[in-house]
């Protein structure tokens, strides 16, 4: 592995808070995971608070970054189907949501989460009016599959869930109200 930077420490932070919750987002676990000594560590960070920090900040920068990249599908229907397939398949950001939202008591992380939170919430259901729905029903449909999501990841976290339920995709669409493939 070459130079490590501020930003592949944040991401195997969030790596380790997906595995272990925020416990786990310490200094010595996350420079083994990097196989760097900890003392690499304090060239980035002046303390622990600092990565955690780092990693929630590079939690919510994945979220602009979907968003982003979502936007190239013009078809509101196709782009909730492809927030779904990648949202079902990546157990990481799940198991990450799931973890923070159990820490939202401390008020960094809380305050992060809240506006993570928000910002899917509003993305999903500005998407769901485009393709026809009234605001009412989108936000209502909305809430019902961001929980499902998160349902989700509580229940892969007691391993009840193992797999990534990509076959769920079709019944998520029909819960918020949309065709499927």
């Amino acid at each position: 592995m070459g130079r490590l930077n501020a930003d592949d420490w944040a991401r195997a932070a969030l790596d380790a808070l997906a595995e272990g919750g925020l416990a786990a987002v310490a200094v010595e676990p996350v420079a083994v995971r990097l196989g760097v000594s900890k003392g690499s560590f304090y060239w980035h960070f002046a303390n622990r608070q600092a990565l955690v920090e780092a990693a929630l900040w590079r939690w919510e920068a994945e979220t602009e970054e979907i968003i982003a990249g979502l936007e190239a599908v013009r078809d509101p229907v196709a782009r909730m189907r492809t927030l779904l397939e990648r949202a079902l398949g990546d157990g990481r950001d799940a198991a990450v949501a799931f973890r923070l939202i159990s820490e939202a008591d401390d008020p960094v992380v809380g305050a992060v989460v809240r506006r993570v939170s928000k910002r899917r919430l509003a993305y999903m259901q500005a998407t769901l009016e485009e393709a026809g729905q009234p605001p009412a029903e989108a936000r209502r449909r909305v809430l019902a599959g961001y929980g499902g999501y998160l349902g989700l990841a509580a229940l892969a976290r007691v391993g009840v869930v193992t797999e990534p339920p990509l076959d769920l995709v079709d019944p998520l669409m029909a819960e918020l109200g949309l065709p499927p493939a």
